[in-house]
């Protein structure tokens, strides 16, 4: 997939799976730290696929790159919208969702809030509130603006949601946002006692959301 960015075009990779006939299409980001193939990710995009899903996931171009940190904001807006109308290609007709987990979640959101995106909703898997153990620097102020409904799931002892009183004050604040909270779930979704493998949390975060989406997009 080409992305424009101001200083010419690149091209990122993509992974895409579908079923013979979805009723809704995901487009998947994926964290700071973890590229488009990383289990979890892959348990995901396989459980909403199984359920009827399409899924398109792609890498932002810092990772494409080989750099583990993220570049500018403007390039990853720039990314989602080079996503979005390559999804409606892929899966034409259907409802187009906006997804990440981290860093890909809160990218997104700052796409729709500008404008770049007009997605049916936006889905945010482990949304990065604030840096763990800085609660004073919350990045919401642009939540508001994004009209799409948007579903918030979150793991319970998520350092990057403490207090968890802080998101669900952003979620308030929003048009049309909820909170699915994932009892004892860390950023990951990892639960501490409970050994799963990555995939499996993704497939059951998954599961997790599939009545939110079936209730707003089928």
């Amino acid at each position: 997939m080409e992305v424009a960015l101001p200083k010419g075009a690149v091209t990122v990779s993509t992974l895409s799976t579908s079923p013979s006939r979805p009723w809704a299409a995901v487009a998947l980001a994926h964290g700071a730290g973890a590229g488009m193939t990383h289990p979890f990710l892959e348990g995901f995009a396989r459980a909403l696929t199984d359920a009827g899903v399409t899924v398109l996931r792609f890498a932002f171009p810092y990772a494409e790159a080989g750099r583990r940190m993220p570049g500018p904001a403007a390039h990853a807006v720039a990314t989602w919208q080079a996503v979005m109308p390559a999804l409606g290609d892929l899966a034409p007709g259907v409802p187009l969702i906006a997804a990440g987990k981290s860093y890909g979640g809160r990218m997104a959101s700052m796409a729709a809030a500008e404008g770049a995106i007009a997605p049916a909703g936006l889905l945010y898997l482990g949304y990065p509130l604030h840096p763990p153990g800085e609660p004073e620097k919350v990045r919401v102020s642009h939540l508001p603006l994004v009209t799409a409904p948007q579903l918030f799931v979150s793991g319970t002892r998520d350092p990057f949601v403490q207090p968890v009183s802080q998101l669900a004050d952003a979620v308030d604040a929003c048009p049309d946002a909820e909170v699915l909270w994932l009892d004892g779930g860390g950023h990951s979704f990892e639960v501490a006692g409970a050994r799963r493998a990555p995939e499996v949390t993704g497939a059951e975060v998954a599961a997790s959301i599939l009545p939110w989406l079936r209730a707003r997009f089928a």
